[in-house]
This record gives C-alpha cells, structure tokens and sequence, in this order.
C-alpha cells in the first residue's frame, strides 16, 4: 500500500510536484474488517490531497493576471500575450517513510521533502475600451484578460493520468484601469480572473493494490490591484490580491483483502477543498521593442488546512512562489 501512495504522490507532482493543524475527523469508514484494512490508507491519501491543493493552486494562480502588466492596455485593437512558467516553493510529503495500519485509521506525523511544483501557461489581454481622459492620464479602460492551462495525458511506471473533457482549461477574466500609464504616472488596475485545471482522472497501481483518484477538478478564481511603470529599458510592477482555490476528487483505494486469500478490499471516499489566501509581488521586466522579458516573485499566505495527520511543514503555511515568462504586446 505504501508503494500506491508513493505513486500517487509522484504523480501528483507530474500534474503540477512546524505540524499541520490536527483537527480533521477521521471521514473513511470502518464498519468492517475490510474497510479498517483500507481506512488508514484512505485517510492518509486524503491528507496527501489537501496538502497538495493549495500548493497546485499557487502554481496555477501565480502573481499578475497577465505577466508583467499592471496596467490597461489602451483600448481596441491591442493585444498582449505572454508565455509563462509559474513556480512553487513547495514541499512533498515522504511516502517512504510512511507506515499504514491495517486495523484502522492511525495518526502518523508524515515527513515533507523540499519541491518546486510549477505549471507553464499562457496569458492573453484584449483592450476593449480605452477609458476617458484624466489630466495626463485615463481612467476606466477595459480590457479582456484571459488564460489557457495545458495537462497533457501521462503514463509511465504504472501511472496514467487522463483528461475527461480535453486537455486545455480556458480562464476569463477583466481588467479596469484606475490609471492608465503615461509619461508621468504608472499605471494601477484592478483585474478578476478565473482559472480551472482540466478534469483529470489519476490511476496508480502496485501489484493487486491501485488508487483511483477521479473527477479531480481544480478552480481558482483571484483579484489583484496591480500597478506598472515602463523607466525606458526597464519595467517595474507590483501588485497585492486575494486567491480562492476549489477542489474536489473521488478517491477509491484497494489493497489486499485481510480475510480471503487472493482477495481486494476497496474504500472510497470524495474529499473537497476551498481555501482563501492573500497574495503579493513584485516584478521586473527588461524591453526589447515588442518583446519582453518578465520575472516575478511573490508570497502567498493565510487560510487553513485541517489534517487527519501531521506533516513537517503546514499544508497552509506561508510560500514564496515566482514566475518568469516572455510577453508581447501590439
């Protein structure tokens, strides 16, 4: 059984990548001799779900709403888009070293590995409406912000993770500008944005045991105040906002049967997540006439996570996370 959560793990981290507050009731059952064979599997695969999401949250949600603009983008026709890597300074849970109980749910204190977790994605930015003049600046630009999230179909070592609805996730969002930049003053805007992860289902298998992780389904829906000022060669921005991350998934773990030989013993269970978090950074950017290259770091905190288990470090715990990406704007 442990080398299933081993591979879940790893396969988790694939998608993507102080104790954890222990106040969780154990939710798997336990009515029977199979089902107390199954339920410290199950309730520790749990744990290892809600550990996971916030970190697969950040690195879906990043920083800017689009990479390195703080800013509306003028009005119609133009265009922004950019091509980004967001990472997490993420830990893994040690598999390794986990031991399962066969009699029933049993509280263990699970050690964490250092990881960085990321996603790639795309940006895309459509003026819409340029705003009304202010002084020497604008106010009231619109524009359509948007992303594209890309899981590709993986298989390998006895790990399969498939899509059920196609392997892009297309996210919406808008942009209002409070200023729109100038000579003379930055720009600052205030933006929404909703990103998903495309629905997957994640099967990992050892032998006669398996886990099925189905209908895994992550949401992020965020805003951000964000501003921006182009010194010539170089571009400065920042921006402060809040995250949301949804997630759900069903899980079924097998392992072997306790009382008849050759035999399986399955339990499942549906475990969900929402958790809010406060988000800030700081970017960077160097101009190279239509092209720019942009970096960012920022931090992401708050919120809670409450374990069955604990782990070395808390699913809920303060993170620095970054991206680096090239956009284009017309």
């Amino acid at each position: 059984m442990r080398r299933i959560l081993l591979a879940s793990s790893a396969a988790l981290a694939l998608t993507i990548a102080p104790l954890s507050a222990q106040g969780r009731v154990a939710s798997c059952p336990v009515g029977t001799i199979q089902q107390r064979a199954t339920a410290d599997a199950c309730e520790k695969a749990i744990d290892i779900f809600n550990y996971m999401m916030p970190q697969l949250g950040t690195s879906l949600a990043g920083g800017s709403h689009t990479l390195g603009i703080g800013s509306t983008l003028g009005g119609f026709p133009h265009l922004a888009l950019a091509l980004r890597g967001n990472a997490v300074f993420g830990d893994l849970p040690d598999i390794n070293g986990i031991a399962v109980s066969p009699t029933g749910p049993t509280r263990s204190n699970i050690a964490t590995n250092s990881q960085m977790l990321g996603l790639p994605g795309v940006d895309f930015a459509l003026g819409l409406y340029k705003g009304f003049p202010l002084g020497v600046s604008r106010v009231g630009g619109v524009d359509l912000i948007g992303s594209l999230t890309y899981v590709p179909d993986i298989e390998n070592a006895g790990v399969s993770i498939t899509t059920s609805s196609g392997s892009v996730k297309v996210g919406l969002g808008v942009r209002v500008g409070i200023l729109e930049q100038s000579v003379v003053v930055p720009g600052v805007a205030f933006s929404y944005l909703r990103r998903d992860v495309p629905t997957l289902a994640l099967t990992a298998s050892s032998g006669n045991d398996t886990f099925l992780l189905d209908n895994f389904d992550v949401k992020t829906t965020s805003w951000r105040i964000a501003a921006q000022k182009n010194l010539m060669l170089f571009q400065l921005g920042a921006g402060v906002g809040q995250d949301t991350y949804e997630s759900a998934a069903d899980i079924t773990v097998t392992v072997r049967d306790p009382i008849i030989p050759g035999g399986s013993a399955s339990t499942s269970a549906s475990p969900d997540q929402s958790l809010t978090r406060t988000t800030m950074y700081g970017s960077v950017g160097i101009n190279l006439f239509l092209a720019k290259l942009v970096a960012e770091v920022g931090r992401v905190s708050g919120g809670n996570v409450e374990m069955y288990n604990t782990f070395a470090e808390e699913a809920d715990k303060a993170r620095l996370y970054g991206s680096f990406g090239i956009r284009i704007s017309f």
